[in-house]
Order: structure tokens, then sequence, then C-alpha cells
């Protein structure tokens, strides 16, 4: 038995020094037939097919709700929104009560093992990839001429693994989709990303068991001058109908620029020119990358912000692709 008393903070890392994410998850779950990287449902609101997982792609166990972009987040979050908690102060008071783990009261206790003895910690929590299986279709009329709309037609489509999707199944469990909504898939070796350009931003690219590393074009900037690096496979697609020695990561995200990633970039070219969204978030991202690695940097020109084009697929949507060369002109990208 523990004895005595000290003052410990409460907070999140010492609600995690004496339980696990898990634990919390397990216990707040309403439904108690959940496991790790599962598809499930949500105990936010009644679905009639499976659409909420806790999974552990990132390394850390979290959860998402497919359907509603805003319910998504780590085992605090969770609680948070399930109980409808006002502040992390009132979660971690909830956690640390419901938990007898005594951090407010300033003393120690062994009940919250009580709770715990009724299952057994994941044997494995390291970083993991769903799996991901589609079964594809041919390409419909509307798909096409969404992609028309960025100069690509369906050759484009085929070289880039571009696919027409029918059906996703998530972990073996069917991923719902609405069949009037766009959904394509783009697949990378084994890794599936599906792609929804009509549903909000954070479940655009949902489910994604693509590696954060990957990179499409690297071959072609293999002996370039000049390595311009897009955000994303459509702006690549974009960029290389006019200019041939480009290629995409996979989001505006330093973690995409790995030491391999930046080392496979600087022996293959002598220079190296980053494009990421030209609005702040975008600018901001640049900078701290362009800094870090000695890349130059070529957004699509910020005037442009004011019509909500801020890359280069959205300017050539709503221009063509003689503006797109135009650019890269000005900037000396094209000599």
């Amino acid at each position: 038995m523990i004895k005595g008393k000290r003052k410990v903070e409460l907070n999140m890392e010492t609600i995690l020094s004496r339980i696990t994410a898990y634990d919390i998850f397990r216990h707040y779950m309403p439904n108690s037939n959940w496991k790790v990287n599962i598809i499930t449902h949500s105990p936010f609101r009644k679905d009639v097919h499976e659409s909420f997982i806790i999974g552990n792609r990132s390394g850390r166990l979290g959860f998402i709700d497919f359907a509603d972009d805003e319910l998504r987040g780590d085992c605090f979050k969770f609680v948070e929104l399930l109980h409808n908690t006002q502040t992390l102060d009132e979660t971690l008071k909830m956690i640390d009560n419901d938990f007898n783990l005594g951090i407010l009261k300033g003393e120690l206790t062994e009940k919250s093992q009580i709770i715990k003895q009724n299952y057994e910690q994941p044997e494995e929590l390291g970083k993991r990839y769903s799996l991901i299986q589609v079964s594809t279709r041919a390409f419909t009329k509307e798909e096409l001429t969404y992609w028309n709309r960025f100069y690509q037609d369906i050759s484009d489509l085929k070289r880039e693994h571009i696919y027409s999707i029918e059906k996703v199944y998530l972990n073996k469990k069917l991923f719902s989709l609405n069949p009037l909504e766009l959904r394509f898939g783009y697949f990378y070796k084994g890794h599936w990303k599906i792609y929804r350009p009509n549903a909000l931003k954070k479940q655009k690219w949902n489910p994604n068991n693509v590696p954060i590393d990957a990179m499409d074009g690297k071959k072609d900037i293999i002996g370039c001058d000049n390595a311009f690096i897009n955000k994303s496979k459509k702006d690549y697609m974009v960029i290389k109908k006019v200019y041939p020695y480009t290629c995409a990561v996979q989001y505006e995200g330093e973690a995409c620029f790995t030491e391999a990633n930046i080392k496979y970039l600087k022996d293959n070219s002598k220079k190296q020119t980053l494009s990421f969204d030209s609005d702040v978030p975008g600018v901001k991202n640049s900078l701290q990358i362009t800094k870090k690695y000695d890349f130059d940097y070529c957004n699509v020109p910020r005037q442009y912000l004011a019509q909500h084009i801020n890359d280069w697929a959205g300017l050539a949507e709503a221009y063509d692709l003689n503006l797109v060369e135009k650019c890269l002109i000005d900037k000396g990208i094209i000599i």
C-alpha cells in the first residue's frame, strides 16, 4: 500500500505516467467491443455503417469520426467531446477522479489498477498503417470532366496510378462512402489514399495509409538543374504539363522531408524549389522548410488569393496552363 502525500501537478503528462491513452479510451468508449485500428460505430451519433476508429497511424493513439470533420483528436479530446467538458482542466479532473489516480488530492493510490484488471494492454501500439482494400471501376464521364478542369486526361490518370473507386474496405470492413460524391484512389505501391475533392477539408483524404515520406515524380527530377517540389499530386500533375522536373510530397509539412528524402533531392538535383500554398499557413511552412534545408521557394502569386486561388491546380482551373507557365518563367524556374 502506497502511503503519504505529495503535491503533483495535474496535467496530461502526470495522468499518462499512471495510466495509458488506451486505458482512457477503454474506460470511456461506450462500445466495449472496439479494437485498436478496427473501424467501429461512432459513440457520438447513430451511424448505419461503422464510421469511427481509434487507431495509431501517427504513432500515438487517437480517434477519427470519418463523418464529422470536428470529431478527431487524442484521448483527452475524446473525453471532452463525449462528456461536454468545457476546459482541459475539467477533463483532467474528471479522468483523475474516475480512475482514482489521486493526483489532485496529492496522494497516490492503487485503486486505478482495479479498473484495468478486466482487459490487457494491446501488445503493439507502435506506428501502424491500417489495411485499405479498394475495388475500382471505369471512370465516369463526371470524373473525367473533373480532371479535365486541371488539363488531365485518362492517360495522365493511369500514368499517375489514379483510379475511380467503387468500394473501400478499411481493416476489412466496408467504409461508408456517399454514392453521389466524387472519389478517387491514389495508389502507392500497396498503399491507398482516397481523395474526395468535394468533402470537408480534413475528410478529403480519408482513409489514407500512404507513408508520409512517399513522393510523386521522383524519377522526373534525376539529373535536373532545379527540382520543383509541390505539396500535392494534383499540383505536381499540373506543373508537369509545363515543367518536367517536378515532384511532390504528401502535404504541407516538415514530416514529409525525411533524411532519406532530403538526400534524394540533393543528390539528384543541383537546386530545389519548394512550392506550398500562397496563404498564410503555406507561406509559414515554406519559409520554415526552405530555411532549414536551403531550398528556394515559389508559390502562386499572392494577388490571386482574393479569388481564393492559392495553388497551381486552382490557378490552372481558373485561368489556363499558359498563366501557370508564365508565373514559372517570371520566377526564373523556366528559363
